[in-house]
């Protein structure tokens, strides 16, 4: 997939990809790529995608920012 060969690495991706049965998504940074494949390290570890197997792929903007606390304070 062209897109995937021409992005800086470090740019945030979601890739759609083949998998035996259907297909997923990786949901990451682009980190590494070769002739034949793309690393997306996601939040639960790397993610080699064949680039044969790229269904759909895309820029996504960063994550939003978690807020501390999760809940209202209590009162005292």
């Amino acid at each position: 997939m062209k897109l995937l060969r021409e992005l800086p690495l470090g740019t945030r991706v979601v890739v759609r990809y083949r998998i035996e049965g259907g297909f997923t998504d990786a949901l990451g940074d682009l980190v590494a790529r070769d002739g034949t494949t793309c690393t997306v390290e996601t939040r639960r570890g790397p993610v080699v995608v064949a680039f044969d197997a790229v269904a759909l792929a895309k820029p996504v903007p960063p994550p939003p920012v978690r807020k501390s606390g999760g809940g209202p304070a209590s009162a005292l």
